[in-house]
């Protein structure tokens, strides 16, 4: 009995197809995902589900889960830290292998030597509400040998969205009619019905798991009925505390077909004037190319930026004609840039963050950490 050979690769057309809607269209709680990639690609449901259960497996998916707007759950903040050159891939293993509460870890240079040069290792943090960012950094630093870290916690979000598929082709200067909408930075208080829903909700997807009635599982993990599972999680999305249902694919690893999806990973900075960082948020963020833009304070150490994105792609030149598209986009707006620079991405490694109150107190007692509520 012969066996069909399922196409595991990002340019086949059907999993293009696919994946242009999986992996950043499906916004909000999505009661039924697979059927919704289903109408919006124009692939039969019971090929989505295999594809993204075959693509998973073979890594070119690294994750399917759904999102949430962690930022309203836990303190969040984008951390840069200066390490010792001998230290700097041990404490990147750390932040990785060690940390659940940090996410994107990312070692980065960059071609212009700046005073904010020299901080190499640059990680996403998220930190339960009511314990303290700053300490948990401390303890990091404890563990790392790192000299310096640099909070820059995100004051208004522009964009997040990936959907490198879809990005692929982008000619530098695309953008959206309007501006991008500004996401507020709030804090949302949960029950413990709540958390055990919200935990199940997020948790990611084994291959296996993929079938077209996926939370029934879910909800039974969470010790309710689906109908109060679905309810309480369209509750979650009235709050704005739910991003969205995505397929996440691998970046610059290799994959089973050996065929990466994006070669190139840049962190764009912008200082503009005080009083005009949400204006030109709104402007970085209708650009198609970013996946990332958001209102951040660099203060001194770089040189007071305070609009910073991310963008990904395949050619490094044409990432940076998609920055001078921007860079131009915001003179023409009336917005000037007294500093822009470029942190190039090299090793990195992607995980969700850890939002949970108890898993925090959890890991803090595993490490030796005081655990007591500490404020910011």
């Amino acid at each position: 009995m012969s066996s069909v050979t399922i196409p595991i690769g990002i340019s086949d057309p059907v999993n293009a197809r696919i994946l242009a809607v999986s992996e950043d269209r499906l916004q909000g709680f999505q009661p039924d995902p697979f059927e919704e990639i289903a109408r919006q690609s124009g692939v039969e449901l019971d090929v989505v589900i295999e594809r993204i259960q075959a693509m998973l497996r073979a890594g070119t998916i690294r994750r399917v889960r759904q999102t949430l707007l962690a930022t309203n759950l836990a303190q969040g903040a984008l951390v840069a830290w200066q390490v010792p050159t001998d230290k700097l891939d041990a404490a990147f293993d750390y932040m990785f292998q060690q940390d659940p509460f940090s996410g994107h870890v990312v070692i980065r240079t960059t071609e212009t030597a700046t005073v904010g040069s020299k901080y190499r290792l640059w990680t996403t943090l998220k930190v339960p509400q009511g314990f303290s960012m700053a300490k948990h950094c401390e303890f990091l630093v404890r563990q790392t040998g790192a000299e310096r870290f640099i909070l820059l916690p995100a004051k208004k979000l522009f964009a997040l969205g990936v959907g490198h598929v879809r990005r692929r082709e982008l000619e530098p200067g695309s953008r959206a009619d309007v501006p991008a909408e500004v996401t507020d930075v709030t804090e949302t208080k949960l029950t413990d019905l709540e958390w055990r829903v919200l935990e199940a909700l997020k948790r990611e997807f084994a291959p296996e798991e993929l079938v077209p009635n996926l939370w029934e599982a879910r909800a039974r993990e969470a010790g309710v009925l689906l109908a109060q599972f679905l309810e309480i999680a369209a509750e979650f999305d009235r709050r704005k505390i739910i991003g969205r249902f995505s397929t996440f694919l691998e970046h610059v690893k290799p994959v089973a077909n050996g065929e990466p999806v994006t070669r190139y990973n840049a962190l764009f900075h912008w200082a503009v004037p005080p009083g005009r960082e949400i204006d030109a948020g709104r402007e970085v963020g209708r650009h198609h190319i970013m996946t990332h833009a958001y209102w951040r304070e660099g203060g001194p150490e770089f040189h007071n930026v305070n609009v910073m994105g991310v963008a990904h792609g395949t050619d490094k030149a044409r990432l940076l004609a998609h920055k001078a598209a921007i860079d131009e986009h915001l003179r023409e707006a009336g917005i000037a840039l007294s500093y822009t620079n470029v942190f190039w991405g090299g090793r990195s490694e992607i995980k969700p963050s850890e939002i949970s109150p108890f898993a925090y107190a959890k890991w803090c007692q595993s490490v030796g950490l005081n655990a007591a509520r500490m404020g910011n």
